[in-house]
């Protein structure tokens, strides 16, 4: 997943942020327990693992579960480090789905010389230069949302992700679209971001390969409340098939304006809309929606409902979707950290010595997904799940899930 695309702002922002990495302490609301001192490597046995995602607003349902799923797996794993000699810490970050603030916050990681990982992020536009700096670093980054083509596209060493790309999602939406629903005349908006229009885009170049007339292919922007006039578009053209690339803020919105017009054809959408909080926007008029995701249905292993169940009884809320992703991507990062520490005789490792071992990760076996990284870092047994709400009642139904061809 998601947001915003890489902005030539990046260098400028850099600049910024450098003269702020130095006096890391401090930092209120995007890191707790941060150590304060930039570099205490030295001779601590205090490893850090940091999260970045949106803990605060509009995505920050997605953004938290994230973090929540990788503080278990860290908390579950810290008495296994301790037999080694070392103690994991969490220090999560805030990036408020902002590529500036992910790139602030990753200087900051970046300056912490006991941070040997990150967890993130949810949005792809905050993903993509904020990992420009953890290659600088050698800070290796396994990702359990973001789906851009970018995201690994760059040839990063550092760069990781467990969840499937654009590139396969958008042509398997299409393919559900055209074939199963019969859609053959189909208006796409999308939310003119990094992830919005990368996945809007993959759909339509598969649904045009398909046969499907595309009648529209509008924008609409991140924070945007009224959709009259994009859906007075939708009605003029009458299409049988809507697709939404975005979030699902604006998307719960959409579908129920939608509906309150009387468009009542089916609409797809990706795994932005993959959330609890898009039923309690929509309501009943959620209803003969669907959508792509790159996260499986964590309740249909064993494994997955034990998960499920440690989860609400330490949080006190159910999972979302990529809860799990959170807690497989820390899993598989502290696995390449552990195979770093025992090949460097049990000693501290380099953070490149950690990114090397975690990119050579091979069938790791998570909750949700098994992971085998490739050369670039994306994951060869990645899915794509497609589910349907035939009721306002998260989560939706599971209709089909594909693999990788």
């Amino acid at each position: 997943m998601v947001l915003k695309k890489t902005l030539s702002i990046l260098a400028t922002t850099t600049l910024a942020v450098g003269i702020l990495a130095g006096c890391s302490g401090g930092q209120k609301n995007d890191t707790a327990n941060n150590g304060g001192n930039g570099g205490g490597g030295g001779g601590s046995n205090v490893i850090k693992i940091a999260t970045q995602s949106p803990l605060s607003g509009g995505s920050a349902t997605l953004g938290e579960s994230i973090k929540l799923g990788a503080q278990l797996a860290l908390e579950e794993q810290q008495a296994n480090f301790e037999k080694l000699g070392f103690k994991l810490e969490l220090v999560p970050y805030d990036d408020q789905g902002d590529p500036k603030k992910g790139v602030a916050n990753a200087q900051l990681i970046g300056a912490d010389k006991q941070v040997f990982g990150v967890v993130g992020h949810l949005n792809s536009g905050v993903a993509i230069p904020s990992s420009e700096i953890y290659e600088k670093y050698s800070i290796p980054m396994v990702s359990p949302a973001n789906t851009a083509t970018d995201v690994t596209d760059r040839g990063l060493k550092t760069v990781n992700r467990i969840c499937a790309r654009d590139d396969f999602q958008g042509p398997a939406g299409a393919k559900f679209a055209v074939e199963t629903l019969g859609a053959k005349k189909i208006f796409i908006i999308q939310d003119k971001t990094a992830y919005g229009t990368g996945l809007a885009e993959a759909f339509k170049k598969g649904a045009e390969e398909l046969g499907a007339q595309i009648l529209g292919f509008e924008g609409i922007t991140v924070g945007e409340k009224d959709f009259n006039g994009v859906l007075n578009q939708v009605l003029a053209k009458k299409p049988d098939l809507i697709y939404f690339g975005g979030l699902y803020t604006e998307g719960g919105l959409l579908i129920k304006q939608a509906r309150d017009k009387g468009i009542n054809v089916p609409i797809m959408g990706g795994d932005g809309l993959d959330s609890s909080t898009l039923v309690q926007i929509a309501g009943d008029a959620v209803k003969n929606t669907y959508m792509t995701s790159a996260a499986g249905l964590a309740t249909a292993t064993d494994a997955g409902k034990q998960f499920a169940e440690k989860y609400k009884q330490k949080f006190g809320k159910e999972i979302e979707s990529y809860s799990a992703y959170g807690y497989d991507a820390m899993g598989v990062l502290l696995k390449g950290l552990e195979n770093a520490i025992k090949a460097n005789g049990n000693k501290l490792p380099t953070r490149q010595q950690v990114a090397e071992e975690v990119r050579k990760v091979q069938d790791y076996q998570g909750v949700v997904t098994k992971v085998s990284f490739d050369e670039k870092g994306d994951n060869k047994y990645a899915k794509i799940y497609i589910y349907k709400f035939d009721e306002a009642k998260y989560p939706a139904k599971l209709e089909n899930e594909v693999s990788k061809q």
